[in-house]
């Protein structure tokens, strides 16, 4: 019986593309890579140049370019086309023009025969999650977004910064939409095992002027001040999702707040939004609830129907 080897298409070879390629060729994270994109070109440059990266690094994986036959028979999908930033317009701008984009992506996707499973990282993230799960007709478990992670590991990032602890050693997620409405729910940080505020409550000289609502601000804006500058965040979310899709090829049963279908937890239903997930080989195995203040459980209803009313533009012109 011949063993089976992981597959993974990435459509969309722009900067986030090609950067998730990169880190999952340098981590061997699976077998076959395929990489489709309108500009075939620039699949096949982004093909060739990858596999000439392997060959100091002793991995044999077959790296190529191709086209949406290919994803008949992989494990994962990822939808990594993204439209060009404009200044001054939120990832909420984009969404019909993204819709389309993705659209294209999916019909010809599904009607390859695939059965696998999609990450998607197209902004408006959650919107554009709901939609793959519409278009696909997947079960949901199996259509997940990259979500709240990246702007999670910012703040893991810059909450280690400030304490001077190793980021490990602190557990902290942002929560609901992967853009402007998004929360920190503060009573659920924490390092060393130690709640965050009550570092601040027993250190008040430690960490003067340290702002939570400020952190806050400064973790939902840096995105922007990053693509500003180089015109797209490339290294952050590209880490991001190589550690949910080795969370799913690896069956890690690994907690990640990624986009995900709400079945009744915090009181919602019918719509995706960033939530710590249970992600293994089946794809999102769980959500977790997490006991939020009354203050904290109205900023994520206020984030949820935010990100709904959205979807339900969508669906209305479906």
């Amino acid at each position: 019986m011949p063993i089976s080897r992981s597959k993974i298409v990435i459509v969309g070879t722009g900067a986030v593309g090609a950067a998730v390629a990169f880190n999952l060729a340098i981590n061997h994270t699976c077998d076959d890579l395929v990489l489709i994109d309108k500009n075939k070109r620039k699949a096949w440059a982004e093909a060739k140049d990858l596999q000439h990266s392997l060959g100091y690094r002793g991995i044999r994986m077959n790296v190529t370019d191709g086209d949406y036959p290919d994803c008949a028979d992989a494990d994962l999908v990822v939808i990594a086309a993204a439209l060009p930033y404009v200044q001054g317009q939120t990832r909420l701008d984009q969404v019909e023009k993204a819709a389309e984009v993705v659209r294209s992506i999916v019909t010809p996707v599904m009607a390859s025969g695939f059965q696998g499973m999609f990450v998607v990282i197209t902004n408006p993230v959650d919107i554009m999650t709901y939609c793959v799960h519409r278009w696909s007709g997947l079960p949901d478990s199996r259509v997940i977004g990259t979500g709240t992670a990246l702007d999670s590991a910012r703040l893991k990032y810059h909450l280690s910064e400030t304490m001077n602890v190793d980021p490990q050693s602190v557990y902290a997620i942002c929560m609901g939409e992967h853009g402007d409405s998004q929360l920190v729910p503060w009573s659920q940080v924490t390092v060393g095992g130690k709640r965050f505020l009550d570092i601040l409550k027993d250190n008040p000289d430690r960490f003067p002027g340290f702002d939570v609502a400020d952190m806050g601000k400064h973790i939902m804006q840096v995105a922007y001040d990053i693509v500003m500058a180089k015109g797209a965040t490339t290294f952050g979310i590209a880490a991001t999702t190589v550690q949910i899709i080795q969370a799913i090829l690896r069956d890690e049963n690994k907690v990640i707040p990624v986009s995900a279908m709400l079945h009744g937890e915090y009181g919602e239903s019918g719509v995706y939004a960033g939530i710590p997930a249970v992600i293994n080989n089946q794809g999102i195995k769980e959500l977790v609830e997490l006991h939020l203040t009354p203050e904290e459980r109205s900023a994520l209803s206020r984030s949820v129907a935010l990100i709904r009313d959205y979807c339900d533009k969508i669906a209305g012109i479906d």
